[in-house]
């Protein structure tokens, strides 16, 4: 009977050593006696949230909009866990994160391709140059007419001393509008001068030049120069865009232009489109340059485009509008003489042409001879 027994309490421990052994191997397979598993760090990505900077709510990133990269030291490739990944900035922020792809790195945690954020101006007030790429001026000699029409070195430089930008001129030979010979020596490319204001503030600070560049874009002023209302390009207070200042307009008027230049007038406009090398009328005052035209008469005129009474910018790289420093009454109204070229058609510029002064034109500057 104590064999019996003693063989009964054997067979008891190696069960209970056997159940021990089970526990043990059941216990590593889960992680260990934290409850953890291994790969608990590894999460999905679509289990995660992003908010929306342009608004409160909150969105779920789209596969089109995220991608992850894992770095080429990295053995595993394991996915990058909620820790330490990219937090994107709430909706206070300032800026919005372009919809351009981010590219979360798992060896860093910048949000892009280059180790910096792309981001644009919630207002679109202006386009930033990437701080990692120097922006280069616009080339205006792009915009010029061959040398076989208007001659080798037809165009010269001249530089603004008020700001140091240089302009390129041309001295055009034509016929005025009485059918004589005449000529003139004017900027083959827009003024570009001024503080910038936003295209719904008006040019009202009588103390400093202000301009307009199209969509609130410096770069853009750089390539078609910048737009003025018609008070702004006359130098003349704000108060001439809505009422009439006919006794301030002088004769040669320089307004805006460089000291030594004055403002272009329609009879110099004339001259340079009825040029001696133009055999196409008003497109051969057209840049070939993106605005249809073949620049017989060396004008070189862009499609610099309009910002409107309104405040909006219109018709970039379509049309060009001018202002001339002269005033017509309508109807009870006070206008401005003006003049429009549209790549899409061939309309020709009238002398009586007028248009509403608080609207924001290209300037223009000829040489006084």
């Amino acid at each position: 009977m104590r064999k019996f027994g003693m063989n009964n309490s054997f067979a008891s421990l190696a069960k209970q050593s056997l159940l021990a052994i089970f526990l043990s191997i059941a216990l590593a397979a889960c992680g260990g006696d934290s409850g953890t598993s291994p790969n608990s760090e590894e999460k999905d990505s679509s289990s995660s949230v992003q908010k929306d900077e342009s608004s409160s709510s909150v969105k779920k990133p789209s596969s089109s909009s995220v991608t992850k990269t894992f770095s080429s030291s990295s053995s595993n490739k394991k996915e990058v866990s909620s820790s330490s990944s990219q937090k994107i900035a709430s909706s206070s922020s300032v800026k919005t994160v372009s919809s351009s792809s981010v590219i979360l790195s798992s060896s860093s945690k910048q949000s892009s391709s280059s180790s910096k954020e792309i981001a644009t101006s919630s207002s679109s007030s202006r386009n930033d140059v990437s701080s990692s790429s120097e922006y280069v001026p616009f080339d205006h000699s792009k915009t010029h007419a061959n040398a076989s029409k208007v001659g080798k070195d037809a165009y010269k430089q001249f530089t603004d001393p008020r700001n140091g930008r240089s302009y390129y001129y041309i001295k055009i030979i034509g016929e005025n509008s009485n059918g004589k010979k005449d000529s003139v020596t004017i900027m083959a490319e827009n003024l570009n001068i001024g503080k910038m204001v936003l295209g719904t503030e008006d040019q009202k600070d009588d103390k400093v030049i202000e301009r307009y560049c199209y969509n609130n874009d410096t770069t853009i002023c750089d390539e078609f120069g910048g737009l003025y209302q018609w008070a702004e390009m006359m130098q003349l207070p704000s108060r001439c865009n809505t009422e009439s200042c006919a006794d301030l307009i002088q004769e040669n008027h320089r307004g805006i232009c460089p000291e030594g230049w004055r403002l272009m007038t329609y009879k110099d406009f004339y001259i340079a489109w009825h040029a001696e090398t133009n055999e196409y009328g008003i497109r051969g005052t057209r840049s070939s340059y993106g605005f249809g035209g073949n620049n017989y008469s060396g004008l070189s005129l862009t499609g610099a485009g309009l910002r409107s009474s309104e405040g909006q910018f219109k018709k970039l790289r379509e049309t060009t509008f001018w202002a001339y420093p002269e005033e017509e009454f309508y109807e009870g109204i006070v206008y401005v003489r003006s003049s429009y070229v549209s790549g899409l058609t061939d309309h020709s510029p009238r002398k009586d042409d007028i248009d509403l002064k608080t609207k924001g034109y290209s300037v223009r500057c000829v040489k006084l001879e």
